[in-house]
C-alpha cells in the first residue's frame, strides 16, 4: 500500500482545484473563524479537546505578518467568548521567522500575552530543520515568563533525544511528539518508518518517565496502542498526557474509545484562506493522506 500512496502523492500537482476543495473540506474547519466555531463546538460536544491553527507560513515579508498576529488575536478572544475548549498552534515563520527574528519575537509576545490574559494554551509549531534551533529558542525563552505554553518535537530526527533531555533539565515542559513531515536530509533524519515508530515510542516514554506532559500526535493505530499499554503498565495519570491527530484522518472510531476511556485526545483543528496551499502541502509531504483522499475521490464520484 506504501508504493501505492507514494504514486499517488506524486500525482497531486495534478489534481484540479475543485477536487482539492472537495475532499479538504474533511481536513479543514472551513475558510471563516465562523465556520470554524461551529465545528469546534460539536468537536467539545464530542468529548474532544481542539487546538486552533490558522492556515499560512513563509510569509513574504516581515510587514505581512501583522494579518496573522491580528487573526490569531481575534481568535483567542472568539476562543474565549463562545467558552471554546481549545488552545492555539502557531507557526513562528507566519509571523516574520524567516524575515527578522526579533520582529517575530515581538509579534509573538503580543499572542502569548493575551493568551496568558485570556488563560489559552499556545503550541509553538515545529517547522523544517533549518529552523529547529530558533523554534525550541522561542520557546524557552517564553517559558521563563509564562506557563500557558508547549512546542513539538519531530520523532524523525536524531537530535530529538537530546533536545527532550535538555528541556526537560531545564524544568517543567510540554511537548508534542510528532513523527514529522517535512522532507530532511538522511544525515540528520531517520528514514525507515520502523525506526521512526520506535523512536517516536521511546521518546514519549522519555517524557512520560520524567513528569514532562506529552501530546502524543499519532494516526498509527499500533503505535496509539503500544503508548496506551504503556501508560497502563507505568499506571501514568491521565492528566500527564493526551493523544492528539489531524482533523480529518480517518481513525476517529480509535479517538471516540479513547476517550470512552477517560483518556484526554485532542484534535489540530485548521482553518482559513490558506487552505488550498495547506492541502497540497500536506499531500505531497504525507503519503498516507494522500492515499485517504483519493479514497474519498473515489466515493465522491462513484455516489
Amino acid at each position: 500500500m506504501k508504493w501505492f500512496n507514494n504514486i499517488l502523492s506524486k500525482m497531486v500537482p495534478h489534481m484540479p482545484r475543485f477536487a482539492v476543495g472537495i475532499v479538504a473540506k474533511k481536513y479543514i474547519a472551513g475558510v471563516t473563524l465562523d465556520e470554524t466555531v461551529v465545528a469546534i463546538k460539536k468537536l467539545n460536544e464530542d468529548g474532544f479537546l481542539t487546538t486552533t491553527d490558522i492556515l499560512g507560513e513563509n510569509i513574504p515579508d516581515i510587514e505581512a505578518s501583522q494579518k496573522p498576529v491580528n487573526a490569531y488575536l481575534e481568535l483567542l478572544d472568539t476562543i474565549k467568548e463562545c467558552n471554546l475548549n481549545s488552545g492555539i498552534s502557531v507557526k513562528l515563520s507566519q509571523l516574520g521567522l524567516t524575515h527578522d527574528i526579533e520582529m517575530a519575537w515581538d509579534n509573538f509576545q503580543k499572542i502569548i500575552n493575551k493568551a496568558k490574559n485570556l488563560n489559552i494554551f499556545v503550541r509553538i509549531d515545529m517547522e523544517d530543520s533549518p529552523w529547529t534551533d530558533h523554534t525550541l529558542g522561542f520557546y524557552r525563552r517564553a517559558r521563563t515568563e509564562y506557563q500557558n505554553i508547549g512546542t513539538v518535537i519531530q520523532a524523525y530526527l536524531f537530535r530529538s533525544n537530546i533536545d527532550i533531555k535538555e528541556m526537560i533539565m531545564d524544568g517543567k515542559t510540554n511537548l508534542r511528539i510528532c513523527k514529522g513531515i517535512y522532507k530532511e536530509p538522511k544525515d540528520i533524519s531517520m528514514h525507515d518508518r520502523s525506526e521512526i515508530s520506535n523512536n517516536f515510542f521511546n521518546l514519549v516514554k522519555l517524557c512520560l518517565d520524567n513528569h514532562a506532559f506529552v501530546g502524543i500526535a499519532t494516526h498509527d493505530l499500533e503505535l496509539i496502542e503500544r503508548c496506551k499499554i504503556y501508560i497502563y503498565e507505568q499506571n501514568i495519570t491521565k492528566d500527564k498526557y493526551e493523544f492528539q491527530a489531524l482533523l480529518g484522518v480517518p481513525v476517529r472510531n480509535t479517538l471516540k474509545r479513547l476517550v470512552s476511556e477517560g483518556h484526554q485526545v485532542r484534535y489540530y483543528v485548521p482553518f482559513g484562506e490558506d487552505w488550498y496551499a495547506y492541502s497540497m502541502r500536506r499531500l505531497k509531504e504525507n503519503p498516507d493522506i494522500a492515499g485517504y483522499v483519493f479514497k474519498d475521490l473515489f466515493n465522491i464520484f462513484h455516489k
